[in-house]
């Protein structure tokens, strides 16, 4: 660049900056003000001398270039709503449902998230459910029932969980005590195991058991010896009826726990179960707890499902053939 117009640019800048200065006194009363040097013309624009091109009013930046004040740093906002909750009533559908299921339905929501009580409650059945499945049947029942108890050849419960096969089978030791406490051939061979909820067992086996052994001496049906295996399978049947040779096999057992349930159990019955036994051959009466079939109404009803079983000599799908 021409170092003569260089020297010209920068005297007339120093000129007009003193300009400015003394023609425009600062005063404390007056806003603050940033003052830029134009550097090109704009069309049709009109600036007066001492007229700054921005304005600092408050710490806002304003233009006042172009002859038109404009806020560069004004924001539109639109005023914020109301959270609004969803509505506590649901439809009459919903609540028609409600009656038919202990599902989770028309719950409602808090925002896109579950309302505090409803995940509590959510946590709080899945606490009871991991608690029935690590839980232990307490001592204190199994001497109110008089039956004495025997192992798998399961060793903890993890192993229980992963390993199944070995809730089928009996450890040594407790083929032993079967062999030495049980009587052979009975008629009728009650077993309880806590399966995979202790909590089930606790809360409805004794009232099942009673009724049980109540309907069967109604009914003149010989009843074996009693027994608690810790972490049985349901197909641990098939070894007990080979030790034992009954003509029916009736296992209480805790069920797999749910959300809405950790207290269900289920009575699985088999005629003659042997090594071998095909699942079809098995019936079985779930959901028994004090939210489903009643535990004494259960132990009732077995009487009678074992009393057929014993007239057509054939359970599961053999029993609904012979019956129809």
């Amino acid at each position: 660049m021409n170092e003569q117009l260089v020297s010209m640019i920068t005297q007339l800048v120093m000129e007009k900056m003193g300009q400015d200065t003394a023609a425009t006194p600062i005063e404390a009363s007056q806003p603050s003000v940033l003052k830029l040097v134009e550097t090109a013309e704009a069309p049709n624009t009109t600036v007066g001398a001492n007229e700054p091109l921005i304005k600092l009013y408050n710490g806002v930046a304003q233009s006042v270039s172009q002859g038109v004040a404009s806020s560069i740093a004004q924001t539109t906002t639109e005023p914020a709503k109301e959270f609004q909750f969803e509505a506590g009533d649901v439809s009459d559908s919903v609540q028609a449902a409600r009656k038919h299921t202990p599902a989770r339905i028309g719950v409602g929501r808090a925002g896109t998230r579950p309302k505090t009580k409803t995940w509590l409650n959510f946590r709080l059945d899945h606490a009871a459910a991991v608690d029935a499945v690590y839980g232990e049947v307490s001592d204190e029942l199994l001497q109110k029932l008089n039956v004495f108890q025997v192992a798998t050849k399961v060793t903890d419960k993890e192993e229980y969980i992963t390993r199944p096969d070995l809730g089928r089978r009996l450890s040594d030791e407790g083929k032993a005590l079967i062999q030495e406490k049980c009587k052979k051939n009975p008629t009728v061979q009650i077993i309880i195991s806590n399966g995979l909820s202790a909590s089930a067992i606790e809360e409805n086996v004794q009232d099942v058991y009673l009724a049980l052994q109540q309907s069967l001496s109604n009914l003149n049906i010989d009843i074996g010896t009693t027994f608690y295996i810790d972490k049985g399978r349901v197909a641990l049947m098939d070894e007990i009826g080979e030790l034992l040779q009954p003509e029916v096999i009736v296992y209480l057992i805790g069920e797999r726990p749910g959300l809405v349930s950790a207290e269900s159990m289920s009575a699985y019955l088999c005629y003659q179960p042997r090594i071998g036994t095909v699942e079809a051959d098995r019936m079985v009466i779930s959901n028994i707890h004090k939210g489903g079939i009643p535990p004494l109404e259960a132990g009732a009803y077995l009487g009678t499902v074992v009393q057929k079983i014993l007239h057509y000599k054939a359970s599961g799908v053999g029993l609904v053939a012979k019956e129809s």
